[in-house]
């Protein structure tokens, strides 16, 4: 048992959608074991008998070479088509078989099993509100524009490749949220205060923190040798900007051991935001 254990173990993700949510939700469980190496493979768009026998196929395949059942989470609206993929060899975790009959149970209505419902196009105007949030992050992303910033939802700062960008970028697609994100450089450290444009926005501001050391990696791979990357620039940089944001009253969080996710959830929380897009 102990050599099984340590062998990797292979982990399918299976939907007839894009698989995002089947790899999202399965991942968040596997998490919560520390022993086991998953080997993660994502199929997309199972919607047919077709692509459901060649899972079948996949997966037997896994388990004669590997000698061990894969994991199978899947995500299958069709109850036909997951019928199928259900005669592999795998073990099974099906979210929908789990999920939707207690809740129909309680809710004293029948799922309607549409494919694709939870990424569609089912409310126009919340695509259109999502779509708007990306193009404003991109728009506001590092200071390039300061205008419109009264529409920001949050104003993200901190110093260069802290991860305010890709947090921005986040926020935005997973909830909906308009994010700008200003840097925070050695001028404002100089003069210890905010730049001006960002101080009649102070109460949107969160700032992004990371080590000094993380920092240098970052900044070496991007411009090597330079000033900007030294580890005594980055340590300078980051205490000055922790500094003052504490004395502008700005929360924030450190990047260094933290995903995106939980950073922008960390976010939403914190600042108080609502999510507009599911």
């Amino acid at each position: 048992m102990a050599n099984d254990n340590a062998k990797t173990r292979t982990v399918f993700f299976i939907s007839d959608g894009t698989g995002i949510t089947a790899e999202t939700l399965g991942h968040t469980l596997l998490t919560q074991f520390e022993g086991p190496k998953f080997h993660q493979v994502r199929i997309p768009f199972v919607s047919g008998v077709d692509k459901a026998a060649e899972c079948v196929y996949e997966i037997n395949e896994v388990q004669k070479r590997d000698g061990l059942r894969p994991i199978v989470i899947t995500t299958l609206v069709n109850p036909e088509i997951g019928a199928i993929v259900g005669k592999a060899n795998g073990l099974f975790i099906d979210f929908f078989e789990t999920f939707v009959a207690p809740l129909e149970k309680e809710l004293g209505v029948k799922a309607t099993h549409i494919v694709g419902r939870s990424h569609s196009l089912f409310d126009p105007q919340e695509y259109f509100n999502r779509m708007e949030t990306i193009n404003y992050a991109m728009a506001h992303d590092d200071g390039y524009s300061s205008q419109d910033l009264d529409k920001a939802d949050v104003i993200l700062v901190g110093v260069s490749r802290s991860g305010k960008t890709p947090t921005s970028l986040y926020l935005a697609l997973q909830f909906g949220v308009m994010a700008a994100n200003y840097p925070l450089i050695p001028e404002d450290f100089s003069r210890m205060r905010l730049p001006k444009v960002l101080t009649e926005h102070k109460r949107k501001l969160y700032g992004l923190t990371i080590s000094p050391e993380r920092l240098h990696q970052i900044r070496t791979a991007r411009r090597p040798n330079s000033t900007y990357a030294a580890i005594d620039n980055c340590r300078y940089e980051i205490e000055m900007a922790v500094k003052l944001m504490r004395q502008e009253g700005i929360g924030w969080i450190d990047s260094t051991s933290r995903s995106i996710e939980e950073i922008a959830a960390t976010i939403m929380a914190e600042a108080k935001l609502n999510r507009k897009a599911y």
